[in-house]
């Protein structure tokens, strides 16, 4: 996130019953690496990155940043989830005073289909939700990414516009805390 001084960073490990997230750790590299050069991780995001790119270019610890927090399950790094604040320049924005934070998330392809991402984007909403209470937070994925497009619905994000970039049709929307009614 672009504040990191308004927002602790790292918080504490986030657990929940079956995930951790957490801040990021030189015993992650690989698992980067895997992420960056996978294909199937690239589909959407215009292909994977050659692999001795990324194994010279990421730093000892690679995406130890505020706002990215790695997924573990049982110990081992299986994707990233991040909540990154969209450059005031990038159209579609949902409050044109401000640029709103951008969820984002990758998984190696052996953790998909088990609901990790749902798993580990509910948490870092609620603790978004919790750092930054009533901000809203938003997701742009291309609607051909069906996968995408389910999770969106399943975190309760609210379609705000199709547009096209990069070649194809773009799906953005809108997640807002749920505030209890006084």
């Amino acid at each position: 996130m672009a504040e990191p001084g308004q927002v602790a960073w790292p918080p504490a490990p986030i657990r929940t019953e079956r995930l951790v997230l957490r801040a990021s750790e030189a015993r992650d590299r690989a698992a980067f690496v895997e992420l960056f050069a996978s294909p199937e991780v690239g589909t959407y995001l215009g292909g994977p990155r050659p692999r001795d790119e990324c194994e010279r270019a990421l730093p000892e610890t690679p995406g130890r940043r505020p706002g990215l927090f790695v997924i573990e399950l049982d110990g081992a790094m299986i994707g990233t989830v991040e909540l990154n604040r969209r450059d005031a320049e990038r159209r579609s924005q949902v409050r044109p005073d401000a640029g709103e934070a951008e969820l984002g998330y990758l998984l190696l392809p052996t953790a998909w289909g088990h609901g990790y991402a749902v798993e580990a984007c509910a948490a870092a909403l609620a603790w978004f939700a919790d750092a930054r209470p009533g901000e809203p937070v938003v997701l742009c994925t291309q609607t051909a990414n069906h996968r995408s497009m389910r999770l969106a619905a399943k975190l309760g994000f609210t379609e705000v516009r199709r547009y096209e970039a990069w070649g194809a049709q773009q799906w953005m929307g809108a997640w807002s805390p749920v505030t209890p009614s006084g």
